[in-house]
């Protein structure tokens, strides 16, 4: 592999620095861990840790080897981005640590320039009030969206969290839907 040549986990941090807005601090490599340090503006300029691993399998070594190497850094989430499955141990450990495991199954590519996939972006919490108000509704009366959607996990959506989703429409022009996100 030649030094120009970039991972698909490289690739997929690319993606997913770009589809969830983040501002990118540092980028380091060392072997073949790269490692990329990000701001969410959206969230009080909280910084993340994005770490791209090439094992084939992730295990609680390296959920912690990350979890020590993001409190020496004074980073509170990070996010793992691996080329294999998880452990149910590691997937365990990381939820306790809040470092959020990137599925293998995450596209390398920016899944919304696709003509058929619509726009959806998280409500603030003075729209989902807002929303919530004029529909005279609570949040679970919304129809539902797995976290685990392609698109939700894109745009780093949690369970509890309200999406906005914009469809172009020929006659309409857009049509707005909501969401609640669940596990």
């Amino acid at each position: 592999m030649s030094v120009e040549e970039e991972t698909l986990e490289e690739r997929k941090a690319k993606i997913l620095i770009k589809l969830r807005g983040y501002k990118l601090i540092k980028k380091e490599k060392v072997k073949d861990v790269a490692s990329y340090v990000v701001e969410a503006p959206k969230e009080e300029k909280k910084k993340i840790l994005i770490w791209c691993v090439p094992e084939e399998t992730v295990g609680i070594l390296t959920i912690n080897r990350m979890a020590k190497i993001m409190k020496e850094a004074k980073i509170e989430h990070g996010i793992l981005i691996a080329s294999g499955r998880h452990t149910n141990a590691a997937k365990q450990t990381a939820k306790k640590k809040h470092i959020e495991l990137l599925p293998k199954t995450f596209p390398v590519f920016d899944i919304f320039e696709h003509k058929l996939v619509p726009k959806h972006e998280i409500l603030t919490s003075e729209e989902r009030e807002k929303v919530l108000a004029q529909y005279r509704i609570k949040p679970y009366q919304l129809p539902q969206i797995k976290a685990s959607d392609p698109a939700a996990k894109a745009i780093g959506a949690k369970p509890g969290d309200i999406l906005r989703i914009i469809r172009k429409s020929p006659t309409a022009g857009e049509h707005i839907a909501y969401r609640y996100v669940v596990e």
